[in-house]
């Protein structure tokens, strides 16, 4: 859509100068607000035209039975799918009696901004009804960071040509009419009317729903109060009935005098509280809010994304979608969280219903990354929602026969809601990922309250997972059997390479925050003895190797597999899963998302220079990229490798995965963790920052190896670490470190011991990448920026 001629490139917002419905259910999502509690997508405020309507609340869900034509032992028997809320955000119009739809009449201008520094987004009409009479319409529009519970609108109408009657009827709709989209696994299944009214209400300007789900039982309530400035004759009523409370406003309007409507509503949800209080909940919230006023929820905005942008911001030069994009990222991936407060972060956050509304690994391998070095205080929440469910995961683990927890792969409240289960059972590297999000957390905050507390909980009971689902062979090599790994073309495998060194990891930091917090790791009954079968599980831990070849495998054996017949796949025939049988995808060399490369990335330690070249190479010409979280992973790796033309253009397709559509399915929300993988690309990737555990478990100094393509002449970024804030300005021949904030740091630059104080910035040289010829992917799966069936050619030293 960046490239769509309706939009601009800008640094800090994202214009669209006319509304094409063609792309309207895209920019829903694209425009959508949100803040990890309420989000409400970016429909047009007259409710209709729309693509897909949606409000949501994190956390609440209908539950469906999950139906097998054969049912088998361990099956989760019910699926949990985010449902449409109570919507707010519908304020419709009537021009002369003509309802306002932009499809209708003549619509003479029309612009939507958002504006990632204010949190606002903005929209500009002109429009001539049927009837011939041509009115202005402005509307703002925020979800509020600072008040939870909270969103607002202010809607405004002007005749442009004459006298004209005006009605404006703000609603709270429950039990919307939702599209169905078919055919396409990643789509949400479809909860009709979902909400059973408990409590309608229309009173002056004040309205209220409150409803209640019919099967996870989960109350919803929704309130909503106005403001109505507008000339003498202006008159309102209120009326509800148990789906709809609505406020009607009408006026005799001329020219220069607008009617004009502010709007706060605020949302709220419990699975245990009365009616009463659900009542009382946003009947306060929106009270709070109109005290406040608009006015100052926009001040309160602007005030946390200053904060926020301050520890945050990523500079781009020599590309401006780039740059846009990179902010654009950020933005949804802080809304996305920012007040989830103990509750999931969905995969598509809260712009839509894709995958169900389902939180996956993606939250705590790539989203909480980003955050914990930007807006840390996001992080703990969300792995204290992992450790909420730790009951659910250790009931799945005794289930399935194991010790510890055993994370689902998909859920909303941490029950497995997969039905595929070589997903569901067998991709077990949830339970590392999960540990490893708490090991970064606490090495690049410091928070040892959290260790000690929710961390080491979680990272015992992983742990125990993994030494009671390996074994020791008779050599004393400890192995990990029947294992999905990240890329889901490849289920069952013996010893996945990166589902060992993360299970390694998360041994050995179980095992060491064990010695540090001994009393609370004896009331969880972790003895010497049993962190040091950990310790010797990851000192034996299988790392697959194929000698002849010289690469690692990506799980024992991959690579005696015949390879795909990549040729013979038409270019529409992708996503592969979506055409040919997971049974002719487990048994060929065919990669569906970095998985290797992924183990690289997060255990660089493990790997030499040249094992990192020889990796990437090979499995560059296997890997289909039939999954966004893909590109930012080979990016970081093409980067590391020497590979920056490549790196580059995966850094593209990371960035424009939603702005460009490039999965064609943005219309059902954004890849949150494609968006976090801009991130991950232009600072793990093209600014080379590493932190991770060493071999021994302890943790590693932070560390940067920074290099840039030849398309931008300047990355700079802004890190938060243990208290300090610092900022890493990547020029041509030159990198500058500068501590803006808090005591010394010492850092590495490309090896070498870099000391920082507030004292003044640091200059290192940047040295020249390594040259090596551009390695290939699977015919017709270039990335994006790549043309097809270019030769290759070796990265120019800088």
């Amino acid at each position: 859509m960046i490239t769509h001629p309706s939009y601009t490139v800008e640094p800090w917002c994202l214009r669209e100068t006319e509304l094409n419905l063609d792309v309207l259910a895209q920019s829903e999502s694209v425009f959508a607000l949100s803040n990890g509690h309420v989000g409400w997508r970016g429909n047009l405020d007259e409710g209709e035209p729309h693509g897909l309507p949606g409000a949501y609340l994190n956390g609440v869900y209908e539950r469906h039975p999950l139906p097998y034509a054969e049912a088998g032992y361990g099956y989760p028997e019910s699926g949990e799918t985010m449902i449409n809320i109570t919507d707010g955000k519908i304020i419709r119009l009537l021009v002369d009696d003509h309802p306002c739809d932009l499809r209708y009449g003549r619509l003479l201008a029309h612009e939507r901004v958002l504006d990632f520094r204010s949190g606002v987004l903005s929209r500009t009409a002109r429009w001539t009804s049927p009837g011939g009479r041509t009115v202005r319409i402005t509307s703002h529009r925020l979800v509020s960071f600072t008040q939870r519970a909270v969103a607002a609108v202010v809607y405004e109408v002007e005749p442009l040509d004459g006298p004209t009657t005006v009605a404006v009827q703000s609603e709270l709709v429950a039990n919307e009419q939702l599209p169905r989209f078919h055919g396409d696994p990643r789509v949400a299944a479809a909860t009709e009317s979902p909400l059973v009214s408990e409590e309608h209400f229309a009173q002056n300007t004040r309205l209220r729903l409150v409803h209640c789900t019919g099967s996870s039982g989960l109350r919803v309530g929704t309130a909503a109060d106005h403001l109505v400035e507008g000339p003498e004759s202006t008159k309102w009523t209120a009326h509800s009935e148990p789906d709809v409370s609505r406020l009607t406003v009408t006026a005799d309007l001329v020219p220069g005098q607008p009617l004009r409507l502010v709007k706060f509503v605020a949302h709220g949800w419990s699975g245990e509280r009365s009616l009463p209080a659900v009542h009382d909940q946003v009947d306060g919230a929106v009270a709070a809010a109109v005290s406040t006023g608009w006015d100052g929820l926009v001040a309160a905005q602007r005030a946390y994304l200053d904060r926020f942008w301050g520890g945050a911001d990523v500079e781009v030069e020599g590309d401006a979608q780039i740059q846009q994009a990179v902010r654009f990222a950020l933005f949804h991936v802080l809304q996305a969280a920012a007040r989830g407060e103990n509750r999931a972060i969905p995969a598509k956050g809260l712009t839509g219903t894709g995958y169900d509304g389902h939180s996956f690994w993606d939250t705590e391998s790539f989203v909480l990354p980003v955050l914990t070095f930007t807006a840390p205080e996001a992080v703990a929440p969300a792995l204290r929602w992992r450790h909420r469910t730790l009951p659910a995961a250790r009931e799945r683990a005794r289930q399935l026969g194991l010790s510890g927890a055993t994370f689902p792969w998909r859920t909303i409240d941490g029950a497995e809601c997969s039905a595929y289960w070589p997903a569901g059972t067998a991709a077990f590297h949830v339970n590392a990922d999960i540990a490893m999000a708490v090991v970064r957390y606490v090495m690049v905050t410091g928070d040892e309250e959290f260790e000690r507390a929710e961390g080491l909980d979680l990272l015992v009971e992983t742990a125990r997972l993994w030494r009671s689902l390996g074994h020791h062979d008779p050599e004393g090599v400890f192995h990990i059997d029947g294992v999905t790994g990240p890329d889901e073309y490849s289920a069952f495998a013996r010893d996945n390479l990166y589902t060992n060194l993360m299970a390694r990891q998360n041994l050995l930091a179980a095992a060491d925050a064990a010695v540090r917090h001994p009393d609370r790791a004896a009331e969880l009954g972790v003895d010497d003895e049993e962190a040091a079968v950990w310790r010797d599980a990851a000192a034996r831990m299988a790392l697959p190797y194929n000698e002849s070849l010289g690469v690692h495998e990506q799980s024992a054996g991959f690579t005696t597999f015949q390879r795909w017949n990549f040729e013979a796949t038409p270019p529409d025939n992708y996503p592969l899963l979506l055409h040919y049988p997971y049974f002719d995808l487990y048994r060929k060399q065919v990669v569906k998302q970095a998985d290797l490369v992924l183990a690289m990335m997060e255990c660089p330690h493990v790997f030499t220079e040249e094992q990192k070249a020889r990796n990437f190479a090979y499995y560059e010409a296997l890997t289909v990229r039939d999954s966004s979280l893909s590109a930012c992973c080979q990016a970081v790796l093409a980067a590391e490798t020497g590979h920056l033309r490549l790196a580059y253009a995966y850094l593209g397709e990371a960035a424009l995965m939603d702005l460009d559509d490039l999965e064609h399915n943005t219309r059902d929300g954004l890849h949150i963790a494609s968006l976090a993988g801009t991130w991950i690309a232009l600072v793990a990737g093209f600014g080379g920052m590493r932190r991770y555990l060493g071999e021994d478990g302890r943790p590693g100094q932070l560390s940067f190896t920074p290099r840039l393509p030849e398309a931008l002449s300047r990355v700079a970024f802004t890190v938060l670490v243990c208290g300090r804030r610092l900022k890493v300005d990547i020029g041509r021949s030159r990198v500058r470190y500068q501590l803006m904030e808090g005591g010394p740091l010492d850092v590495l630059h490309h090896g070498e011991p870099t000391h920082l104080t507030a004292d003044g910035p640091v200059d290192r040289p940047m040295p020249h990448a390594p040259s090596l010829p551009e390695p290939q992917q699977p015919p017709g799966r270039r990335p994006v920026g790549l043309p097809p069936g270019e030769e290759d050619r070796a990265d120019t030293p800088e």
